[in-house]
């Protein structure tokens, strides 16, 4: 009975410091796997906002940006631009950008222009079918796939049209208007995408 009374404190305190050692390296290997779910520097860069500079962008051109690893596009919207936009509603499979509104248009972008500032479109140049990266066919006349075309975007690999505000034909295989990502005007000339006022 001496005998019994006297090893169970030793167990007790091996189970005890048992314990310990598994406790501390649980945590130790609970670290390092909590911090590789932390974003690395390069990711953070690639979802961090950029700044475009607008100053020399003319009426009828096109700006090439890339925003987290996406085709970004400003294009600075000539007067004409602006009424093809206004008279193209009847050939448009979501004019009032009604679909996925808070997916692919932010509230102050809701608009027949799609834009904070009538001349300028922001929009992700990757087309809402599969994902292929539309060209930009901006001034209007008879092309191959439209005889009466006013501008916009067109994707040769499935024929998928949008107009100068990024918004969708009807019957083409892209079934959404080009997302407008989240931006704001840092001054006249100076754009912020990635980031708005909410944001």
């Amino acid at each position: 009975m001496s005998d019994k009374a006297q090893v169970q404190p030793a167990r007790r305190k091996l189970i005890q410091l048992s314990a310990c050692a598994g406790g501390v390296a649980a945590v130790a290997s609970a670290v390092p796997f909590a911090a590789s779910m932390m974003p690395s520097d390069r990711a953070k860069a690639l979802g961090a906002p950029v700044e475009a500079d607008i100053t020399y962008l003319h009426a009828g051109e096109m700006m090439r940006l890339e925003w987290r690893g996406q085709p970004l596009w400003i294009v600075h919207r000539s007067k004409e631009m602006i009424e093809a936009v206004k008279a193209g509603d009847a050939k448009l499979a979501d004019p009032a950008s009604e679909r996925k509104p808070d997916e692919l248009t932010p509230e102050y972008a809701r608009n027949q222009l799609r834009s904070i500032k009538p001349e300028y479109l922001v929009v992700v140049g990757i087309c809402t079918h599969l994902g292929c990266s539309p060209t930009e066919r901006l001034k209007s006349g008879p092309e191959p796939f439209d005889p009466e075309w006013s501008g916009g975007f067109y994707c040769p690999c499935h024929g998928s049209l949008f107009d100068l505000a990024g918004r969708v034909y009807k019957n083409k295989p892209a079934p959404d208007n080009l997302k407008v990502p989240p931006h704001m005007y840092l001054s006249d000339t100076k754009l912020l995408i990635g980031e708005d006022k909410k944001g």
